[in-house]
């Protein structure tokens, strides 16, 4: 079921964890060359604030992931397939782009779908609704990765 909303349920966990201030660990996606070039561009074009949160270091270093303030919200790009994706899920749209939150009933973790690469995005409760987030992340990811064809999600 495709539900359209500008907005979107707080998420309640991280998918990174702070190693300080600044510095966050997180784990990159293993993925092919087309998606990690995908990718790159994607997280190249991500902004410097989200929710006024300040970017973040990731470590390991990689052109896959993206973190802002702590506790950090975290972006990976490159990511397998959710498990749970299937064509009676409940997605969330928002700005075109369909979203899986996860679980359905209190999400924690939303990850794009429908296009070449599939994109998480965690929003820690403390830095309010991921609504705006998920709104800036959905207008880049409709700039920098294709969708797929009609109907694949």
């Amino acid at each position: 079921m495709l539900r359209r909303h500008a907005g979107a349920v707080a998420i309640l966990a991280l998918v990174a964890t702070g190693c300080g201030a600044s510095t966050v660990r997180m784990e990159p996606p293993e993925t092919d060359a087309a998606t990690a070039a995908v990718c790159s561009d994607l997280v190249s074009a991500l902004p410097d604030t989200l929710l006024g949160a300040e970017r973040a270091r990731v470590r390991p270093d990689s052109e896959l992931t993206a973190a802002w303030g702590d506790p950090a919200i975290g972006l990976r790009c490159g990511v397998e397939r959710p498990v749970a994706l299937t064509p009676t899920s409940y997605l969330e749209e928002v700005n075109g782009v369909p979203w899986l939150p996860q679980p359905e009933d209190a999400p924690t973790l939303y990850t794009a779908v429908g296009h070449e690469a599939y994109v998480e995005l965690s929003v820690p409760p403390s830095h309010g609704a991921p609504a705006a987030a998920l709104t800036t992340v959905s207008d880049l990811i409709s700039e920098h990765v294709p969708p797929l064809p009609d109907g694949e999600l």
